[in-house]
């Protein structure tokens, strides 16, 4: 077996921790399919959150959740990904994942991108209203300029939490060409 590349990582991490009936998040919604894997994971008494700015991004995730009848366990949100804790605040099943796909929409308008400033405080807001022990998933995608500011801006928050509040890992190749995305994983520890 050779190294895992950086999105089975990701699935991998996310399956480590999603268990049937728990809250997952999908943070970036984008074309619904990071969704469905998470729909699939917590299973019919669990739930699933997705958010997008982008219509296109919510109406592509609508789609996907519709053709796989799991309408029930998903709620798609048309809004950015920092009103995660307002939209969760009355949930009592334990939120153990949650994952992003920093950067733009493919094949979307590349204007239109996640920043470092609402990324942050999704992932505050995050480590605020998950269980101990839940896994935040950040897969870093940064081959334009905006994207290398929000790494930037991104590891640096990482790097400054407190280890006994998270554990932070980063993973990725360092010899491919073309800026390859890697992840960042964040685990709460209190």
């Amino acid at each position: 077996m050779g190294l895992m590349r950086v999105l089975p990582f990701a699935k991998y991490l996310l399956r480590e921790h999603v268990i049937p009936g728990a809250v997952a998040i999908d943070m970036t919604a984008g074309n619904g399919h990071d969704t469905l894997f998470l729909a699939e994971l917590v299973q019919a008494s669990g739930h699933v959150y997705a958010f997008d700015v982008q219509a296109a991004a919510v109406e592509a995730t609508r789609t996907r959740i519709e053709e796989a009848e799991w309408t029930d366990r998903v709620t798609v949100i048309h809004d950015s990904h920092d009103t995660v804790r307002a939209i969760v605040a009355n949930e009592t099943r334990p939120i153990t994942a949650a994952v992003f796909n920093l950067g733009y929409l493919p094949g979307s308008d590349k204007s239109v991108t996640t920043t470092g400033n609402t990324t942050i405080d999704a992932l505050e807001q995050l480590l605020d209203v998950m269980a101990v022990g839940g896994v935040i998933v950040v897969v870093i995608y940064h081959g334009h300029e905006s994207g290398k500011v929000e790494r930037d801006e991104v590891l640096a928050y990482a790097e400054s939490l407190d280890q006994k509040r998270a554990g932070v890992l980063r993973y990725g190749f360092i010899n491919q060409i073309n800026h390859p995305p890697f992840i960042v994983a964040i685990e709460k520890r209190t």
